[in-house]
């Protein structure tokens, strides 16, 4: 269970930065930018998803295994 916790927190890590690339460069890339939905709220879905990165990290560390 840390190691999908830990798996999920690092997809979330990466997409929230290329997100934040993208919303600041307009370079096409990261999924953020892809999904129609999300259109005018990528930079805050970007800042999202690097929170829970850090708290999927943080659960990830609390597990004793």
């Amino acid at each position: 269970m840390k190691q999908v916790l830990e798996v999920l927190g690092f997809i979330a890590l990466v997409q929230g930065v290329l997100g934040l690339v993208q919303g600041f460069t307009h370079w096409q890339v990261g999924l953020v930018q892809r999904l129609a939905f999300l259109h005018g709220y990528e930079v805050f879905v970007s800042f999202v998803l690097i929170v829970l990165a850090c708290a999927l990290f943080a659960a990830a560390e609390r597990l004793k295994l």
